[in-house]
């Protein structure tokens, strides 16, 4: 559920991680493979939508971010700048040339998943608004919500393993973004078809080591996403004992970021909210009763605490991204 102390002044601060850097070119890392010469280019000109807040797949939800909050709050003041925004990106040229890009050679796994999934998630919300401006931006992203959705139907079917890190390249997490955008947009087939990956990957798994996590550079949790996306496809009677035989027990700590300046090592602030967002997810899967709903939801009021505490503008090294965890976490979107 929507954290009670998310109000148009919590919203106004994330607002302007996003604000900051959604047109802010540089420092930017590009994950590009190069044909020619003709491929040097400056980040603007290869992802002109995408180009900001230090690398493509941070952009991308830095405009869902910006989205997201002038959606729910509409009357706030940073609200008519996020729209500005949003109209700057998304034209019909940029996102042209965003397909042009992607569809390129060498190209095939770029920003696979974890960016793609966030493209999706974009269209997503973008299709849940009842804005007429919000349906001309998701019009015109279309194309490139196509070209993503056909990349990851030829993928998916050739993965035969899932990917267990805690960083952009698993599976688990950026697949529970791709249900979500199927259900949202009633993308019908291709929300079968990453559901019935998802459950070859995931539901024979059982006693998942949690106690190994997590890795030095982690802001995802490989043990948590797994339930988190297998509460979305088991109706609640499965659900529960899939989760007590997958982790018998949930022991964590918040995790403590020892260097704010390495942006590697602030990943550990981000891992805060998504442990915090995956748990608010399984316990609302978990029946009423269950014993493990109060201890767990604890757990994720800790989490969020320290994860939200932890965000500091000044360091952009975590700032071009954190507020998008902290929105995904505050206002519930994982929860529909």
């Amino acid at each position: 559920m929507a954290d009670s102390t998310f109000d148009p002044a919590l919203a106004a601060r994330f607002a302007k991680l996003a604000l900051d850097c959604v047109h802010q070119e540089y420092p930017n890392k590009i994950a590009h493979a190069m044909i020619s010469d003709a491929d040097v280019k400056p980040p603007r000109e290869l992802t002109p939508a995408f180009y900001g807040c230090y690398d493509w797949h941070s952009s991308v939800h830095g405009h869902w971010l910006l989205v997201r909050l002038a959606r729910l709050f509409p009357q706030a003041p940073f609200a008519a700048e996020a729209r500005r925004a949003v109209a700057q990106s998304l034209t019909p040229a940029h996102i042209a040339q965003e397909v042009i890009y992607l569809n390129g050679k060498e190209r095939n796994t770029f920003e696979r998943p974890y960016g793609l999934a966030w493209l999706l998630q974009l269209a997503a919300e973008l299709k849940e608004w009842d804005d007429p401006e919000a349906r001309q931006w998701s019009a015109t992203l279309r194309p490139l919500e196509q070209a993503v959705t056909a990349r990851i139907a030829s993928w998916l079917p050739n993965l035969q393993h899932p990917i267990r890190t805690g960083e952009h390249n698993q599976t688990a997490f950026s697949m529970g973004l791709m249900l979500d955008y199927a259900r949202i947009t009633g993308n019908t087939s291709f929300g079968k078809l990453v559901e019935a990956r998802a459950r070859d990957y995931y539901l024979r798994d059982r006693n998942c080591p949690l106690s190994y996590e997590p890795s030095g550079e982690d802001f995802l949790s490989p043990c948590l996403a797994e339930a988190d996306v297998a509460r979305r496809i088991l109706p609640a009677a499965e659900f529960a004992p899939w989760f007590t035989a997958f982790l018998p027990s949930v022991n964590l700590e918040p995790t403590r970021v020892s260097d704010v300046t390495d942006g590697k090592l602030y990943h550990l602030a981000g891992l805060n909210l998504s442990r915090a967002w995956m748990l608010e997810g399984i316990v609302s899967k978990l029946p009423a009763s269950d014993a493990r709903r109060q201890p767990l939801t604890a757990l994720a009021a800790r989490l969020r605490d320290a994860g939200l505490a932890s965000i500091r503008a000044e360091h952009y090294e975590g700032g071009h991204w954190l507020g998008s965890f902290a929105v995904y976490l505050v206002s519930g979107r994982g929860l529909r």
